[in-house]
C-alpha cells in the first residue's frame, strides 16, 4: 500500500490554510484561489509533504477589480452573463459574483492572476468549471462575440431553436478559446522563466449533468486542445441525486445516475495519455441534509465510480474543512452536529483504499457485452423549449431542489430522452456506457469494443456528416444499432448540414432530419419501423420519441425487447443478454458491488468470504456479506490478497501507512492522518500479538487491538495525535499459528 506521492493517485482541494484536523495525507493538494494568502498556503502544504497544485475558477470568482475597471481602467460589468430579463446570472447570492462571458480581455486578466501562482511554484493548475448558462446569452459582450463569430447581428437565444442552438455552440467555443490561449501562454511562461513543465487540468461536471442542469461547457472539445493534460470528473451526490423518470416515477436515483456520469467522463480519456481523476464528496453543496443522508449517497457514488476500472486516480474530497469542521442537521432536525466518528473513520479508510485501485480487473462473463448509448456535446445546445408559451426553465444547481420544483421546469430538468434510453437497460443489470459520438471521428476504432449501440437524434445532433460513414461501416462490419426517434424534435430544423441543399439535379440532397441521412448511408432509405439487415450487422428502428420510454413500464419494456430482439438477429438464439439485479466487479483483491432497486428481483445478493467490509469503521471480517436492493459494498477478499510467506501486509487503514517493517519479534509502521479522530487499520498478521502500542512524540500508549484467528488478521485502533503522526509497535507472542492452506 505505501506509494510515492508523485503518482498523484489521490488528492483534495481546499481554500483554507493548512490545519491538522483535515490533513488527509493524500498524494497532492489543490490550493484553491489566488489572493494575498496563496503563497503562504502553498508553502505550508508543501512543508507537510504534499505535491501542490492550484485550483481556481475560470467562469466565476472574486473578479471585482476587473469588473470595476481597476485593472485596465475600463469597467467590464457588460461581460457578466445575463438572462433574458437583463439580470446577471450569479454564483450564489452574496456577495455579487457573476458568471462571466470569457472575452479576450477576461482571458488576459485570468492569465495575470495565474502567473502569480506559477511564480509561487505550483506544479499544476486546475481551471475549474468553464460554464455558460443556457439562460444566458443576452449581455453586450456576448452580442459582440456573436457578431464576430457568425458575422451577422445577434439574435435573442429564445427567438427560435436555431438561435438557441447557435447561441450555445458559441458559448462552448468561447470557453474553448479562453482555455486554449490561457494554458498555452502559461506553459510557455513557466518553461521560459523557470524551466518547468507546467500541467493544466480542467475540473468539470459530466456532459450528462451539464445537459440536465442546462449549462454549456466545452466537454469533449477540450480533447482537441494540446495544452490540456487531463480532467477531474466533478461527480458527487449533488449532481447524481438530481431526479429522473423511470417507468413513470420521478425520484432520486443516485447510484444509477452516478454510474452513467462516471461512464461518460471515462470516455474523455479512453485511448489517450491524459489523466482523469474521479471526484467523490462525502457531503454536498446543499447543507440541509443529515449525516446519514450524506453517507448513504456518498457510498453510492464511490461504488458507481469503482465499477469503471479504466480510471484509478481520485479526488477524494472537495473542501475537507467543511466535512471535518462543519456541522449539519441532526437526524431529528432539532440541532446541528459534527461528523460522527464512525463516518470520519470510514471516510479515511475509503480515501486511502482509493490510492490502491490500479489493479488487474476480473470481470464476469455475463458483463463482457456492454451496450453503448451515444451522446454528443450538442445535447447541451438544445436545452430550451422553443414553444412561445413555454414556462421559465429556471436555474438549477442542486442547492435548492425544493425551490426549483415550485418555480422551475421539472420536465426539462428530467432529461428524459437520455434516461429513457439508459435506465431501462441499466435497471436490468445491463452494463450501459454513454459514448461520445464526437470521438468517432477523432479516434480510429473508437467503437470497436462495442457490438451494440443505441442512438437517438431527438435530443442531440451530429455535427458532421462523416460521422455517419463511420457508424454505417461499424454496422456493416457486424454491429447492432438500435435507433429510437420519430423525427419530431424542433431542433431538426436548425440551419445545419443535413437540411442545406447540396448539389444540383439528381445529385442534390436535403434531409428533414439527420436520421434520414444516416439511414441512407446504411442503404435503408425509406424503410419502415422494425429490424433490418445492413451488411453483417442489423439496424432496429423504434419510431418513437425516447422520452416516451421513460413514462411507463410498457415504454421501458419496449426498449428492452427491441435491444434483445436486435441482439438475437445478430447473435442467434442465444444472445449475450443476461439480466440481473446487481453490478459486481473485482479489481485485484477488491470486490465492488451494488444491488439495484426497481429491477428484476428483490432478493439479496450474497458474496462469499472471508471478506473485510471497507465501509465498516471496524473493518470487520465476514464469512459472507448479504446486500439488499439499494445497498452497495466495497470489500477486500482476504484470500485473494493474502501475501506469501507469512508476511505482514496492510489490508486497509484510515491512515497513510509508511515504513512498514517486520522482524521475528513483530512489526512496526508509521501512520499519518488527521488529528482528533479515531484511526484504525487491519493487517495480515500470522501471529497473535502480545502487545500493541502507538507512540506520539516521546509518549507511548497502549492501542486497542483484536486478532482474528480464522483470517490471521489483526485490527488496530489508535490516534494520530496533534502532530498527525504515530508509530505503531506490535510485539508477538512466541508460538505461531500455521497459515491456512491455499484453496
Amino acid at each position: 500500500m505505501p506509494r510515492d506521492r508523485r503518482e498523484e493517485r489521490t488528492g483534495f482541494q481546499e481554500s483554507a490554510p493548512y490545519h491538522p484536523d483535515y490533513d488527509l495525507q493524500t498524494d497532492f493538494v489543490m490550493v484553491y484561489g489566488i489572493d494575498e494568502t496563496m503563497p503562504e498556503r502553498i508553502r505550508k502544504w508543501k512543508e507537510k509533504g504534499y505535491v501542490v497544485h492550484l485550483m481556481t475558477g475560470v467562469a466565476w470568482g472574486q473578479y471585482n477589480s476587473y469588473l470595476d475597471g481597476e485593472v485596465d481602467g475600463v469597467p467590464h460589468w457588460d461581460e457578466a452573463q445575463k438572462d433574458r430579463q437583463g439580470e446577471m446570472i450569479l454564483h450564489g447570492k452574496q456577495p455579487v459574483i457573476p458568471y462571466m462571458v470569457p472575452t479576450i480581455s477576461f482571458g488576459r486578466f485570468i492569465a495575470d492572476r495565474i502567473r502569480i501562482a506559477v511564480d509561487a511554484g505550483v506544479e499544476a493548475i486546475h481551471l475549474e468549471e468553464p460554464e455558460f448558462w443556457v439562460n444566458g446569452g443576452y449581455s453586450e459582450a456576448f452580442k459582440r462575440e456573436w457578431l464576430l463569430y457568425y458575422k451577422e447581428p445577434w439574435i435573442p437565444p429564445h427567438a427560435s431553436p436555431d438561435a438557441q442552438y447557435r447561441s450555445s455552440k458559441l458559448k462552448a467555443y468561447l470557453y474553448t478559446r479562453v482555455l486554449d490561449r490561457l494554458c498555452a501562454e502559461m506553459k510557455d511562461y513557466a518553461l521560459k522563466r523557470y524551466d518547468r513543465i507546467l500541467r493544466f487540468y480542467v475540473p468539470t461536471h459530466s456532459l450528462i449533468n451539464y445537459t440536465q442542469w442546462r449549462i454549456v461547457s466545452p466537454q469533449s472539445g477540450l480533447v482537441e486542445l494540446p495544452s490540456i493534460d487531463g480532467y477531474i470528473a466533478q461527480i458527487w451526490t449533488g449532481t447524481s441525486r438530481t431526479p429522473n423518470v423511470y417507468e413513470g416515477l420521478r425520484k432520486e436515483r443516485t447510484f444509477e445516475t452516478a454510474y452513467l456520469e462516471y461512464g461518460v467522463m471515462q470516455e474523455l480519456v479512453r485511448g489517450t495519455d491524459r489523466r482523469m481523476w474521479f471526484l467523490h464528496d462525502p457531503i454536498e453543496d446543499n447543507p440541509n441534509h443529515t449525516w446519514a443522508d450524506y453517507q448513504q449517497n456518498y457510498l453510492k457514488t464511490v461504488v458507481a465510480s469503482l465499477l469503471h476500472p479504466g480510471v484509478s486516480h481520485y479526488e477524494v474530497s472537495p473542501w475537507p474543512r467543511r466535512i471535518f469542521k462543519g456541522t449539519y442537521p441532526s437526524q431529528d432536525g432539532s440541532s446541528k452536529e459534527s461528523i460522527p466518528s464512525d463516518y470520519a473513520t470510514t471516510l479515511l479508510q475509503v480515501m486511502h483504499t482509493l490510492g490502491n485501485m490500479d489493479q488487474k480487473v476480473i470481470e464476469s462473463e455475463e458483463d463482457a457485452l456492454q451496450v453503448g448509448v451515444l451522446i454528443a456535446d450538442s445535447a447541451m445546445f438544445q436545452r430550451m423549449k422553443p414553444e412561445p408559451g413555454a414556462p421559465d426553465a429556471g436555474k438549477y444547481d442542486g442547492t435548492d431542489p425544493q425551490g426549483f420544483q415550485e418555480a422551475g421546469d421539472t420536465e426539462l430538468l428530467d432529461f428524459s430522452p437520455f434516461y429513457g434510453l439508459t435506465l431501462p437497460l441499466l435497471k436490468h443489470g445491463i452494463p450501459v456506457r454513454p459514448l461520445q459520438l464526437d470521438n468517432v471521428r477523432r479516434y480510429p476504432g473508437y467503437l470497436a469494443p462495442y457490438r451494440v449501440l443505441v442512438l437517438s437524434y431527438e435530443f442531440f445532433k451530429p455535427e458532421y456528416p462523416d460521422l455517419h460513414n463511420a457508424l454505417a461501416q461499424w454496422v456493416r462490419d457486424g454491429g447492432a444499432l438500435i435507433y429510437v426517434g420519430d423525427d419530431s424534435d424542433p431542433y431538426h430544423g436548425i440551419r445545419a448540414w443535413w437540411n442545406t441543399e447540396v448539389g444540383v439535379g439528381s445529385f442534390s440532397s436535403k434531409y428533414n432530419s439527420p436520421r434520414e441521412h444516416l439511414f441512407e448511408q446504411l442503404d435503408l432509405k425509406g424503410v419502415a419501423e422494425g429490424i433490418h439487415q445492413a451488411g453483417k450487422g442489423v439496424v432496429c428502428w423504434l419510431d418513437q420519441h425516447p422520452a416516451d420510454l421513460s413514462l411507463s413500464k410498457e415504454g421501458a419494456d419496449r426498449l428492452r425487447r427491441a435491444v434483445q430482439a436486435t441482439m438475437e438477429a445478430l447473435f442467434g438464439t442465444e444472445p449475450p443478454w443476461h439480466t440481473k439485479h446487481y453490478f459486481k466487479l473485482q479489481r485485484g483483491p477488491y470486490i465492488i458491488a451494488s444491488v439495484l432497486e426497481e429491477s428484476v428481483s428483490d432478493k439479496d445478493l450474497t458474496i462469499s468470504g472471508p471478506v473485510v467490509d471497507l465501509f465498516d469503521s471496524k473493518l470487520s471480517v465476514h464469512d459472507q456479506i448479504s446486500l439488499s436492493p439499494g445497498k452497495q459494498a466495497l470489500l477486500y477478499d482476504v484470500e485473494a490478497g493474502r501475501p506469501s510467506g507469512g508476511r505482514v501486509s496492510i489490508i486497509a487503514a484510515s491512515s497513510r501507512i509508511e515504513e512498514l517493517d517486520q522482524s521475528d519479534a513483530g512489526f512496526r509502521f508509521t501512520a499519518k492522518g488527521p488529528a482528533n479522530m479515531q484511526a484504525s487499520a487491519r493487517l495480515y498478521c500470522p501471529t497473535e500479538p502480545a502487545s500493541v502500542q502507538y507512540v506520539i512524540g516521546n509518549q507511548a500508549m497502549p492501542a486497542h487491538w483484536v486478532w482474528d484467528r480464522e483470517s490471521l488478521t489483526v485490527l488496530l485502533k489508535y490516534e494520530h495525535g496533534a502532530a498527525n503522526q504515530a508509530v505503531i509497535l506490535v510485539d508477538w507472542i512466541s508460538q505461531s499459528v500455521t497459515e491456512p492452506a491455499a484453496d
